[in-house]
Protein backbone atom coordinates (compact mmCIF):
# COMPACT_ATOMS: atom_id res chain seq x y z
CA UNK A 1 0.00 0.00 0.00
CA UNK A 2 1.28 3.46 -0.87
CA UNK A 3 1.13 5.73 2.16
CA UNK A 4 0.32 8.71 -0.05
CA UNK A 5 -2.99 6.95 -0.86
CA UNK A 6 -4.35 7.38 2.67
CA UNK A 7 -5.46 10.12 5.03
CA UNK A 8 -5.51 9.87 8.83
CA UNK A 9 -8.72 11.23 10.35
CA UNK A 10 -8.76 12.20 14.04
CA UNK A 11 -11.78 13.63 15.93
CA UNK A 12 -10.65 15.75 18.89
CA UNK A 13 -12.20 17.38 21.91
CA UNK A 14 -9.88 19.10 24.40
CA UNK A 15 -6.90 16.93 23.48
CA UNK A 16 -4.11 19.50 23.88
CA UNK A 17 -2.29 17.09 26.22
CA UNK A 18 -2.50 14.27 23.65
CA UNK A 19 -2.44 15.68 20.14
CA UNK A 20 1.28 16.36 19.63
CA UNK A 21 2.47 12.76 20.29
CA UNK A 22 0.09 11.29 17.73
CA UNK A 23 1.16 13.86 15.16
CA UNK A 24 4.81 13.05 15.89
CA UNK A 25 4.07 9.37 15.20
CA UNK A 26 2.57 10.02 11.74
CA UNK A 27 4.49 9.30 8.56
CA UNK A 28 5.13 12.48 6.54
CA UNK A 29 3.56 10.95 3.42
CA UNK A 30 0.10 10.51 4.94
CA UNK A 31 -2.48 13.26 5.01
CA UNK A 32 -4.19 14.45 8.19
CA UNK A 33 -7.72 15.69 8.82
CA UNK A 34 -8.67 16.79 12.35
CA UNK A 35 -12.32 17.35 13.27
CA UNK A 36 -12.10 19.50 16.38
CA UNK A 37 -14.67 20.31 19.06
CA UNK A 38 -12.18 21.70 21.59
CA UNK A 39 -12.18 24.66 23.92
CA UNK A 40 -8.48 24.24 24.70
CA UNK A 41 -5.38 24.71 22.51
CA UNK A 42 -5.88 21.62 20.35
CA UNK A 43 -6.68 23.65 17.22
CA UNK A 44 -3.62 25.87 17.60
CA UNK A 45 -1.31 22.91 18.26
CA UNK A 46 -2.47 21.10 15.14
CA UNK A 47 -2.20 24.24 13.01
CA UNK A 48 1.35 25.01 14.13
CA UNK A 49 2.65 21.43 14.31
CA UNK A 50 1.25 20.11 11.04
CA UNK A 51 0.87 22.93 8.50
CA UNK A 52 -0.69 20.74 5.81
CA UNK A 53 -3.45 19.39 8.08
CA UNK A 54 -7.08 20.09 7.28
CA UNK A 55 -8.87 21.24 10.43
CA UNK A 56 -12.66 21.23 10.65
CA UNK A 57 -14.31 22.89 13.61
CA UNK A 58 -17.41 20.92 14.60
CA UNK A 59 -19.12 19.77 17.79
CA UNK A 60 -20.76 16.85 15.98
CA UNK A 61 -21.18 13.37 17.46
CA UNK A 62 -18.26 10.97 17.14
CA UNK A 63 -19.87 9.15 14.22
CA UNK A 64 -20.61 12.45 12.48
CA UNK A 65 -17.09 13.73 13.14
CA UNK A 66 -15.56 10.66 11.51
CA UNK A 67 -17.85 11.12 8.51
CA UNK A 68 -16.97 14.81 8.24
CA UNK A 69 -13.31 13.85 8.16
CA UNK A 70 -13.95 11.24 5.48
CA UNK A 71 -15.80 13.76 3.34
CA UNK A 72 -12.92 16.25 3.65
CA UNK A 73 -10.25 13.74 2.62
CA UNK A 74 -9.44 13.05 -1.04
CA UNK A 75 -7.60 9.72 -0.85
CA UNK A 76 -8.72 6.19 -1.67
CA UNK A 77 -8.06 4.96 1.89
CA UNK A 78 -9.10 6.54 5.17
CA UNK A 79 -7.32 5.68 8.43
CA UNK A 80 -9.49 6.56 11.42
CA UNK A 81 -7.75 7.08 14.74
CA UNK A 82 -7.98 8.91 18.08
CA UNK A 83 -5.85 11.60 19.68
CA UNK A 84 -4.90 9.51 22.70
CA UNK A 85 -2.78 6.94 20.82
CA UNK A 86 0.56 6.83 19.05
CA UNK A 87 1.28 4.68 16.04
CA UNK A 88 3.88 2.01 16.79
CA UNK A 89 7.35 2.80 15.35
CA UNK A 90 7.03 0.05 12.72
CA UNK A 91 3.37 0.76 11.89
CA UNK A 92 3.98 2.59 8.63
CA UNK A 93 6.53 0.10 7.37
CA UNK A 94 4.14 -2.78 8.01
CA UNK A 95 1.27 -0.87 6.44
CA UNK A 96 3.30 -0.04 3.32
CA UNK A 97 4.22 -3.74 3.03
CA UNK A 98 0.57 -4.76 3.27
CA UNK A 99 -0.67 -6.39 0.10
CA UNK A 100 -4.09 -4.83 -0.38
CA UNK A 101 -6.60 -7.44 -1.38
CA UNK A 102 -10.24 -6.62 -2.18
CA UNK A 103 -10.79 -5.52 1.42
CA UNK A 104 -13.33 -2.97 2.49
CA UNK A 105 -11.65 -2.36 5.85
CA UNK A 106 -8.58 -3.39 7.82
CA UNK A 107 -8.25 -2.94 11.57
CA UNK A 108 -5.56 -3.66 14.12
CA UNK A 109 -5.14 -3.87 17.90
CA UNK A 110 -4.59 -1.15 20.45
CA UNK A 111 -1.92 -2.10 22.98
CA UNK A 112 -0.10 -0.31 25.80
CA UNK A 113 3.53 -0.26 26.85
CA UNK A 114 2.72 1.13 30.29
CA UNK A 115 -0.47 0.89 32.36
CA UNK A 116 -3.08 -1.81 31.74
CA UNK A 117 -0.88 -3.64 29.23
CA UNK A 118 -2.39 -7.00 30.22
CA UNK A 119 -5.92 -5.70 29.64
CA UNK A 120 -5.07 -4.49 26.13
CA UNK A 121 -3.42 -7.82 25.25
CA UNK A 122 -6.54 -9.69 26.36
CA UNK A 123 -8.68 -7.31 24.30
CA UNK A 124 -6.52 -7.98 21.24
CA UNK A 125 -6.96 -11.74 21.72
CA UNK A 126 -10.71 -11.21 21.93
CA UNK A 127 -10.63 -9.24 18.67
CA UNK A 128 -8.76 -12.11 17.01
CA UNK A 129 -11.28 -14.66 18.29
CA UNK A 130 -14.25 -12.63 17.03
CA UNK A 131 -12.50 -12.19 13.68
CA UNK A 132 -12.27 -15.99 13.38
CA UNK A 133 -16.03 -16.09 14.04
CA UNK A 134 -16.61 -13.59 11.24
CA UNK A 135 -17.56 -10.68 13.52
CA UNK A 136 -15.32 -7.60 13.22
CA UNK A 137 -14.63 -5.93 16.58
CA UNK A 138 -12.85 -2.86 15.25
CA UNK A 139 -11.35 -0.03 17.25
CA UNK A 140 -11.81 3.51 15.96
CA UNK A 141 -8.24 4.15 17.08
CA UNK A 142 -6.90 1.87 14.35
CA UNK A 143 -9.37 1.45 11.50
CA UNK A 144 -8.47 1.66 7.80
CA UNK A 145 -11.45 1.87 5.43
CA UNK A 146 -11.63 1.98 1.66
CA UNK A 147 -13.51 5.07 0.54
CA UNK A 148 -15.45 2.92 -1.94
CA UNK A 149 -16.57 0.56 0.85
CA UNK A 150 -17.51 3.43 3.15
CA UNK A 151 -19.74 4.93 0.47
CA UNK A 152 -21.30 1.55 -0.35
CA UNK A 153 -22.15 1.03 3.32
CA UNK A 154 -23.81 4.45 3.57
CA UNK A 155 -21.12 6.09 5.72
CA UNK A 156 -20.88 6.28 9.48
CA UNK A 157 -24.06 6.40 11.53
CA UNK A 158 -23.96 10.08 12.50
CA UNK A 159 -26.29 9.52 15.45
CA UNK A 160 -23.81 7.28 17.28
CA UNK A 161 -21.66 8.81 20.00
CA UNK A 162 -19.72 5.58 20.51
CA UNK A 163 -19.39 2.07 18.97
CA UNK A 164 -19.53 3.71 15.55
CA UNK A 165 -16.31 1.87 14.67
CA UNK A 166 -17.57 -1.71 14.92
CA UNK A 167 -20.99 -0.72 13.58
CA UNK A 168 -19.61 0.65 10.30
CA UNK A 169 -17.52 -2.52 9.82
CA UNK A 170 -20.61 -4.70 10.15
CA UNK A 171 -22.39 -2.66 7.48
CA UNK A 172 -19.32 -2.74 5.22
CA UNK A 173 -19.35 -6.53 5.58
CA UNK A 174 -23.06 -6.70 4.82
CA UNK A 175 -22.49 -4.52 1.74
CA UNK A 176 -20.37 -7.34 0.32
CA UNK A 177 -16.86 -6.21 1.30
CA UNK A 178 -14.45 -8.20 3.44
CA UNK A 179 -13.15 -6.80 6.74
CA UNK A 180 -9.68 -7.98 7.77
CA UNK A 181 -8.04 -8.03 11.20
CA UNK A 182 -4.29 -7.39 10.97
CA UNK A 183 -2.54 -7.95 14.34
CA UNK A 184 0.77 -6.54 13.04
CA UNK A 185 -0.70 -3.03 12.72
CA UNK A 186 -0.40 -1.82 16.31
CA UNK A 187 -1.28 1.50 17.92
CA UNK A 188 -0.27 2.32 21.48
CA UNK A 189 -2.71 3.75 24.03
CA UNK A 190 -1.50 6.71 26.08
CA UNK A 191 -4.70 7.75 27.89
CA UNK A 192 -6.58 5.23 30.02
CA UNK A 193 -9.39 7.37 31.45
CA UNK A 194 -12.15 4.85 30.85
CA UNK A 195 -10.11 2.00 32.30
CA UNK A 196 -9.51 3.99 35.49
CA UNK A 197 -13.21 3.46 36.23
CA UNK A 198 -12.69 -0.29 35.99
CA UNK A 199 -12.20 -2.68 33.05
CA UNK A 200 -15.34 -4.61 34.03
CA UNK A 201 -17.44 -1.49 33.62
CA UNK A 202 -15.91 -0.60 30.25
CA UNK A 203 -16.32 -4.13 28.88
CA UNK A 204 -19.94 -4.44 30.00
CA UNK A 205 -20.78 -1.13 28.38
CA UNK A 206 -19.22 -2.14 25.05
CA UNK A 207 -20.64 -5.67 25.01
CA UNK A 208 -24.18 -4.54 25.78
CA UNK A 209 -24.25 -1.79 23.18
CA UNK A 210 -22.49 -3.81 20.48
CA UNK A 211 -24.81 -6.79 20.97
CA UNK A 212 -27.85 -4.55 20.44
CA UNK A 213 -26.30 -2.82 17.43
CA UNK A 214 -25.12 -6.03 15.79
CA UNK A 215 -28.49 -7.76 16.14
CA UNK A 216 -30.45 -4.68 15.10
CA UNK A 217 -32.26 -4.58 18.44
CA UNK A 218 -30.99 -1.16 19.53
CA UNK A 219 -34.01 1.15 19.91
CA UNK A 220 -33.63 4.19 17.70
CA UNK A 221 -33.99 6.57 20.64
CA UNK A 222 -31.00 4.92 22.37
CA UNK A 223 -28.56 5.26 19.47
CA UNK A 224 -27.70 8.90 20.12
CA UNK A 225 -27.12 8.39 23.86
CA UNK A 226 -23.67 7.24 24.97
CA UNK A 227 -24.87 5.39 28.12
CA UNK A 228 -22.22 7.14 30.19
CA UNK A 229 -19.35 6.43 27.77
CA UNK A 230 -17.45 9.53 28.86
CA UNK A 231 -18.93 10.09 32.30
CA UNK A 232 -20.58 8.31 35.17
CA UNK A 233 -23.80 6.53 34.29
CA UNK A 234 -26.55 5.59 36.72
CA UNK A 235 -26.92 2.20 35.01
CA UNK A 236 -23.22 1.44 35.20
CA UNK A 237 -23.02 2.65 38.79
CA UNK A 238 -25.84 0.26 39.72
CA UNK A 239 -24.14 -2.64 37.93
CA UNK A 240 -20.91 -1.80 39.73
CA UNK A 241 -22.70 -2.10 43.08
CA UNK A 242 -24.04 -5.57 42.30
CA UNK A 243 -20.84 -6.86 40.68
CA UNK A 244 -19.71 -10.12 42.31
CA UNK A 245 -16.65 -9.73 44.55
CA UNK A 246 -13.27 -10.42 42.99
CA UNK A 247 -11.80 -13.84 43.82
CA UNK A 248 -9.19 -13.80 46.57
Amino acid sequence: MRLSDLTVIVPTKNEAHNIVPIMDSLHPDVGLVVVDASQDDTFQLVATHRHDAKIIRSAASLGAARQLGADAADTAWLLFSDADISFAPDYWLKLSDLVVRPWGAVYGPKLSISEHSGYYRRLARGMLLLDHLGIPAASGSNLLISRRALIAAGGFDVSLRCNEDSEICWRIQRAGYSVHYEPRLVVLARDHRRLERGPWRKDLHSLARCALLYTGLMPERWRSHDWGYWQSSALLDLLEEIKPPAPR
